[in-house]
């Protein structure tokens, strides 16, 4: 027998020496614009304000500020692991330092599953909103897989080119939606300042009061995520023990502000008229438009640079959960190479990207087999891809919340704090089943209703998978969390 046979598990095994990434090459600015970058405001609104104002009616932008305080008791958590123990690992260190090697591969394939899904909807979006606005400008009807590919393409470059270099062109394509959303939001309440009112805040004003403030409320969650951005980037951050905590809570602050003051626009802009606001698909631009015709043409371009932002954000820090977790060997050790000059995890943006681009594939192969070929819009996959990815996010967020209070009396027991480490986390824990319960709860339509399905299928896929990994390679579980970042 030879000598290799002896070596088992040589696909899993962390290398003897870690790959490292281009370390203090971000700074606290940096990685707040890039987490703002990823969640996308204007790509987030446009698409998910509609919803949320079906569901909860004039009072929207109070379900708005419900989901931010919810958000920022997620931030709480992440907040406290990253000044405990920063890691590019993300939640998947922070699950996998707390309850061991098997929670740790489990939360990797889940994560990774999740924001991979999720990013698959970005892809398509990034060149189906294209295709929406010369087709509303021009009449010219162009397949959004072209527009798509190329943005991909560009964005790809980008990140291969180096971390700092993409994330300051994410930085600047938020800075531009930023400037659309608020010059925008601003012009539509001078126009429309002579009835201002209280009644977007007023509870009274919820569809069907309680019931339709839940029903909205995954929405408006869905409004927040790529929060988390920054945890990912710690290993490229100077002091990040400080500034991933202040990014976390600076960009969910801004967020919220933002979030408020567009969603009280384009509710006023509508004057209170649930009936008219719900009718366009998307509100902010129709409310642009009311005030003058390149308002309008501005916001469109603020959602296609949103999109883009969206992608080279995310994938930057959503591959380096998977970068990461390859490097410590919980998934296959080529997924941890780096560039060996621009220190970026090229392998985990391919591979991520790459499965992405396959899901995409699979899902338009469905439609056709199954007959509705028709409905290969940009929009429905955006929809179904970003609505399957976001419930199994979800379930990793309630894990990371579960392991907070029993990190600290393990690791850290003279840190304990009972309202840093229980009370918050317990919230955090009430607040990420809401809309897990509602995605899950009867009736949804097709093919929403067996999309819980499919991420409880994953999830206990993922488990056995981990139980099998952990029992052939036992020393996996002392390498979750072994790569400090600023160590």
């Amino acid at each position: 027998m030879s000598e290799a046979a002896h070596i088992p598990f040589t696909e899993s095994k962390a290398p003897e020496s870690a790959e490292r990434l281009h370390r203090g090459a971000l700074g606290l600015i940096d990685i707040s614009a890039s987490t703002m970058a990823n969640i996308g405001p204007a790509y987030s609104f446009y698409f998910a304000f509609a919803g949320i104002v079906i569901a909860a009616g004039l009072a929207s932008p109070l379900v708005v500020l419900v989901a931010a305080v919810a958000i920022a008791l997620l931030g709480n958590t992440l907040s406290q692991f990253s000044r405990a123990h920063p890691s590019t690992g993300g939640f998947i260190t922070f699950v996998g330092k707390t309850f061991g090697g098997t929670s740790a591969v489990t939360t990797a394939l889940v994560a990774g599953a999740g924001y991979i899904i999720a990013i698959s909807s970005v892809l398509v979006i990034s060149g189906g909103f294209l295709s929406i606005m010369i087709q509303y400008y021009t009449g010219t009807n162009i397949p959004w897989i072209i527009f798509s590919a190329i943005f991909t393409a560009g964005a790809m470059y980008m990140m291969f080119r180096g971390v700092a270099v993409s994330t300051k062109l994410a930085g600047f394509f938020f800075a531009f939606e930023l400037v659309v959303l608020l010059v925008v939001s601003v012009a539509v309440l001078i126009k429309d300042g002579g009835h201002l009112s209280g009644v977007p805040f007023e509870p009274s004003h919820i569809t069907n009061h309680f019931s339709g403030l839940a029903l909205a409320f995954p929405l408006a969650i869905y409004l927040f995520i790529g929060w988390e951005n920054s945890a990912a980037l710690a290993e490229e951050t100077t002091n990040p023990r400080r500034n991933v905590p202040r990014a976390v809570f600076l960009s969910i602050a801004l967020m919220a502000v933002l979030y408020l003051l567009v969603a009280y626009a384009t509710v006023t802009g509508f004057h209170y008229n649930a009936t008219a606001l719900e009718a366009p698909l998307i509100p902010f631009i129709a409310v642009a438009h009311s005030v003058a015709a390149w308002l309008a043409f501005i916001a469109y371009l603020a959602g296609l640079t949103s999109t883009l932002g969206v992608l080279i954000a995310a994938v930057n820090s959503q591959c380096r959960l998977i970068f990461n977790a390859g490097r410590e060997g919980l998934l296959p050790r080529w997924i941890g190479y780096v560039h060996p000059v621009r220190r970026t995890p090229v392998n985990a943006i391919i591979a991520f990207v790459g499965i992405a681009g396959a899901i995409t594939l699979v899902w338009a192969l469905g439609h056709w087999i199954g007959g509705h070929g028709n409905s290969l819009s940009a929009l429905n996959f955006f929809f179904e891809s970003s609505t399957m990815g976001t419930i199994l996010i979800l379930f990793v967020y309630l894990a990371a919340n579960v392991a907070l209070p029993f990190y600290y009396r393990k690791y850290r027991p003279n840190e304990f704090h009972i309202i840093k480490h229980i009370v918050l986390p317990v919230l955090a824990v009430v607040v990420v089943a809401i809309p897990i319960y509602y995605l899950f709860k009867p009736p949804q339509p097709q093919p929403y209703n067996w999309f819980p399905w499919v991420g409880l299928g994953l999830i206990a896929v993922a488990i056995l998978y981990s139980i099998w990994l952990v029992r052939r390679d036992p020393g996996l579980g002392d390498r979750v969390g072994s790569i400090v970042a600023d160590e």
